[in-house]
């Protein structure tokens, strides 16, 4: 596939639907990772305009900064301690509507307001997290969970 990636309008589900194939063909065929997880940021960046998208990656013990667009981020997370590392610890993705009231929150900017994050599974087991963060409060929800989620399982 060209690496263009036609701009979807329309609602979000809408959005999410014309950009899963193209996300799917950015990755077909190709098996390195970090080039993987770069472009599939880069394309959730380009479409949504978010504030931060990216990933981070399960690494002795700890969550490490991977590829991302947006500001500089925090380089390393331990497990249970904020967003991404209570996603990890549990497995499960996280919508946190204000990050300020979320225990243990990790400000790595002070623009974030709310936040979503994906746990990357693969065999039972997180090899990382794909985080997103809006200047928004109460910017994310089922919808953006349904479609991340898919997202992260096309990834290994």
């Amino acid at each position: 596939m060209a690496e263009d990636l036609q701009i979807a309008t329309g609602s979000k589900q809408e959005q999410y639907e014309a950009l899963l194939p193209q996300i799917e063909a950015l990755l077909m065929g190709e098996p390195d990772l970090v080039a993987n997880l770069a472009n599939v940021a880069a394309a959730l960046k380009e479409q949504f305009k978010w504030w931060w998208v990216g990933f981070y990656l399960v690494k002795d013990g700890e969550l490490v900064l991977g590829p991302f667009q947006g500001p500089v981020a925090c380089t390393r997370i331990r497990k249970g301690s904020g967003v991404c590392g209570t996603s990890w610890q549990k497995a499960q993705t996280l919508i946190v509507p204000d990050v300020e009231q979320f225990p243990g929150h990790i400000a790595c900017s002070s623009l974030s307001k709310s936040e979503i994050v994906v746990p990357l599974i693969k065999d039972g087991a997180v090899w990382g997290v794909l985080d997103v963060d809006s200047e928004f409060p109460d910017f994310f929800d089922t919808t953006d969970q349904r479609f991340l989620e898919q997202i992260a399982g096309l990834l290994h």
